[in-house]
């Protein structure tokens, strides 16, 4: 029998272990991951609403996940989703690095490296209500709380509006300056629904509050991230190792400005999955530390 693996493992539940058996001796191939992006949308721990990077502490934004989600169902996560076609359109409005910029900070074509950023602001609009965009490059927008806006982003979410017409109509440019790109998590080959996300870090605009829309989400958080990993170790909320790990990191940085000040390897990260004592394990990639 083989042995329980020596880096932290999580046993994974019973109805995990026949698919990772299957896919392991080859009889069931892995599923190609789909692009992805999530944003850690951050503010000072000092009770105020209000956005910016100066204050002591760091909260970050979290949404749980409905039990009825066939994804990561119950779980505490970042704002994030799948890459929308839509989200290569050239015509979104934009200001800060460019894609060529953008691809050498991410690892990754330039086009694509364009898209994550463009998916991220989308999708951290959409679970959010907070928009990553201003009048020029030099100017956030202030507010997102009213009816208007929140039609616009009713409309984002079903498709009927694009990012690129949403942005037009509104005289914004994607403010792509404001986010920091943090790490890249791949799906275990064994999950029957697999992501390459990249994760991106972001001060909370000045003015603007996060809010709960997300129809996939039950609850909404700001958490200190020391405080997220302590209720995760007395199993009171769950977190899938990536959540788990980016927390452990932004817990050692501090302050929101220097998290969005740290130096970032964008290494593709890819927990393992094995079969040990009967049953299947998770466990985390060499050389991360996983903090639970």
């Amino acid at each position: 029998m083989t042995e329980r693996p020596a880096r932290p493992g999580i046993r994974l539940p019973p109805q995990f272990a026949e698919r990772a058996r299957e896919v392991l001796d080859g009889t069931v191939p892995p599923v190609t991951p789909r692009d992805a992006a999530t944003v850690m949308l951050l503010r000072p721990a000092d009770g105020q609403p209000e956005g910016g990077a100066d204050g002591p502490g760091v909260c970050v934004y979290m949404l749980r996940r409905r039990s009825s989600m066939a994804f990561a169902a119950g779980a505490y996560v970042f704002p994030g989703g799948s890459v929308d076609s839509a989200d290569a359109d050239e015509s979104i409005a934009w200001a800060g690095p460019d894609a060529a910029a953008w691809g050498r900070l991410l690892g990754a074509p330039a086009d694509l490296a364009r898209t994550l950023v463009c998916a991220a602001a989308r999708e951290t609009f959409e679970e959010s209500g907070v928009l990553l965009a201003g009048p020029d490059a030099g100017t956030v927008l202030a507010t997102t709380g009213d009816e208007g806006w929140e039609a616009d982003r009713r409309e984002l979410l079903a498709g009927s509006l694009s990012l690129a017409r949403l942005l037009n109509r509104r005289g914004l440019v994607l403010r792509s300056d404001l986010l920091r790109p943090w790490a890249r998590w791949i799906t275990p080959v064994t999950e029957a629904r697999r992501y390459d996300t990249r994760f991106f870090a972001a001060a909370l605009p000045a003015g603007q509050i996060a809010r709960d829309v997300s129809g996939e989400a039950d609850e909404t958080a700001w958490l200190e991230p020391a405080a997220a990993l302590e209720a995760a170790a007395r199993r009171e909320i769950s977190l899938f190792p990536p959540t788990a790990v980016t927390l452990g990191e932004l817990r050692a940085c501090g302050t929101v400005g220097a998290a969005l000040a740290a130096r970032r390897r964008m290494t593709a990260l890819i927990p393992e999955v094995m079969i040990a004592e009967g049953a299947a394990w998770l466990t985390v990639p060499e050389g991360v530390e996983y903090p639970l």
